[in-house]
């Protein structure tokens, strides 16, 4: 296959569906609830800090989030929150369980159009239950050939992943929304990292793009992606 690229990885959150759009909503009506304590600036910058100090311990996902409101909650009101406050916080982590899965624009045509020529592997981070909800109700679930759902994204994630479902990372791909996490650390590992950015990204996956590495790419929508990875292998 020209280069040798015979595996590609999609990211999934807010790569191939909704995702941060409703962690945004549930931070809106979050900061309205602590909003006689602090100003709005305030409580999202709070809220950001406990979520950033929590990742090591709870992960990614609606859980963690949930647990980091909580903690917000009992800094911010300096652990005079009332049990009411408490309630509807669980809420609205509970409710944000239930939002329907919103694919992309492209998403199912950039898939499709290269299954049958890569081993196509879904990446995702977070919580497992939340995770393989999202992937069930996305309908996408069948054009994998495998699904990894891990705890965070690094180097050693995508070698691992690469060399399990592939030929190494050498001659994979990573696709998605993350600088972060999709792309710097699937170069690092020496495969090729491909960003298509999103509107919403949360601020702690924001990350400076290695422009100057050969083996990175920036396209703006997934309907680019077949026609760049046919530039490559052309090289």
């Amino acid at each position: 296959m020209g280069k040798g690229l015979t595996t590609i990885g999609f990211d999934a959150d807010d790569t191939l569906w909704q995702n941060e759009q409703f962690y945004r909503m549930t931070e809106a009506r979050f900061v309205e609830l602590l909003g006689e304590h602090l100003d709005a600036p305030g409580i999202s910058a709070r809220l950001l800090d406990a979520a950033r100090r929590n990742l090591g311990v709870y992960g990614f996902g609606i859980k963690s989030f949930t647990l980091s409101m909580i903690e917000t909650a009992i800094e911010v009101t300096g652990g005079k929150v009332q049990g009411d406050a408490i309630g509807r916080i669980i809420a609205m982590g509970r409710e944000m369980h239930s939002h329907p899965i919103e694919t992309l624009p492209e998403a199912r045509q950039a898939v499709e159009a290269l299954k049958d020529r890569y081993r196509i592997v879904l990446v995702t981070k977070g919580d497992l239950f939340d995770q393989e909800r999202k992937l069930a109700q996305s309908g996408l679930g069948e054009l994998f050939d495998a699904v990894e759902i891990v705890s965070d994204k690094n180097a050693d994630t995508y070698r691992r992943v690469f060399s399990r479902h592939g030929d190494g990372p050498e001659q994979a791909m990573m696709i998605g929304n993350s600088l972060k996490s999709d792309v710097i650390p699937a170069i690092e590992a020496g495969g090729w990292g491909i960003y298509v950015p999103h509107e919403l990204t949360w601020a702690a996956e924001h990350a400076d793009a290695p422009e100057s590495h050969p083996r990175f790419r920036q396209i703006e929508r997934l309907g680019e992606l077949e026609r760049m990875i046919a530039d490559i292998e052309g090289q």
